[in-house]
């Protein structure tokens, strides 16, 4: 596994060939690309050459089919899905990535189970026509579960479930460390898992002295920031299963924002090398 920078995840506001020296210099090794930016293909040529030169490796990009969309924006955005997979998959950026919301107004647990696999099993098949892989992000928090009609897919486990029934083979996790803990998930859970279930990884910290049930989802901190989340067991054990994707910080803290952003982004990967470190992984 590797360090990697999602710029729009800590407000770094530089376009990827400009981010790419810096986040190198921060200690990143990895860094996300919008698919969308591979569609030319002198822009691959672009990208390979940058990414060599630098040292680096592409993390992930976010799928940009609305899952819970109307039919005609799903439909509309799934047609041109094949081909910002064949173009990231022409420079082995293969990963992808959504989050599910945890709750639903409209349908029932059961109901939107099937609904959700109708709408994923169309994208997940675009995708593993083309070497590419979908990591799901469940939700974890109490709170966001609250004043709403019905809960949805909140686990781990029950992502899981979600990633089998859709059936394609390509599915599994977008693992983020808030939610693992929010959703009271365990080392033990993690140590169950195998790298082909784990496509994209998420790391951050909470906030000392709220109570789990509390938590809310837009305040976070940086990694290792509080210790409130056990994130040397969270490595120790992703390591353990020979995870070998990005971890990503995104800590969602005002106080980061308030840094001016080359001090962000040196601030966000000195605090994602020292849990590094700390779990005893290899730099």
């Amino acid at each position: 596994m590797f360090r990697n920078l999602s710029t729009g995840a800590i407000g770094y506001g530089r376009d990827f060939f400009e981010a790419l020296h810096p986040a190198r210099a921060a200690g990143f090794q990895g860094i996300d690309l919008d698919a969308g930016q591979l569609l030319e293909p002198t822009s691959r040529d672009r990208v390979r050459e940058a990414l060599e030169r630098e040292k680096m490796v592409l993390g992930g990009w976010g799928l940009p089919v609305p899952i819970l969309g109307a039919e005609g924006d799903y439909h509309s955005a799934l047609e041109k899905l094949p081909a910002l997979a064949e173009a990231a998959a022409a420079v082995g950026h293969t990963r992808v990535a959504t989050w599910l919301p945890s709750w639903s107004d409209e349908r029932a647990y059961a109901e939107n189970f099937t609904f959700h696999i109708k709408r994923l099993r169309p994208v997940a098949e675009v995708l593993a026509d083309r070497g590419c892989r979908l990591g799901l992000e469940f939700l974890g928090p109490k709170t966001l579960r609250r004043g709403h009609a019905y809960e949805f897919i909140w686990t781990m486990e029950g992502m899981l479930e979600l990633c089998h029934a859709v059936g394609t083979g390509n599915l599994g996790l977008l693992l983020d460390a808030w939610h693992w803990y929010t959703s009271g998930g365990t080392v033990e859970q993690l140590e169950l898992l195998a790298d082909e279930q784990v496509v994209y990884v998420h790391i951050n910290d909470a906030p000392a002295g709220v109570p789990l049930e509390e938590q809310i989802d837009n305040v976070r901190c940086l990694p290792g920031e509080t210790g409130v989340i056990d994130l040397v067991g969270f490595l120790q054990a992703l390591n353990k299963i020979g995870y070998t994707g990005p971890v990503t910080p995104e800590p969602f803290s005002q106080k980061l924002q308030t840094l001016p952003e080359e001090e962000r982004l040196v601030a966000a990967g000195q605090a994602l090398l020292k849990v590094w470190e700390a779990a005893a992984l290899p730099t």
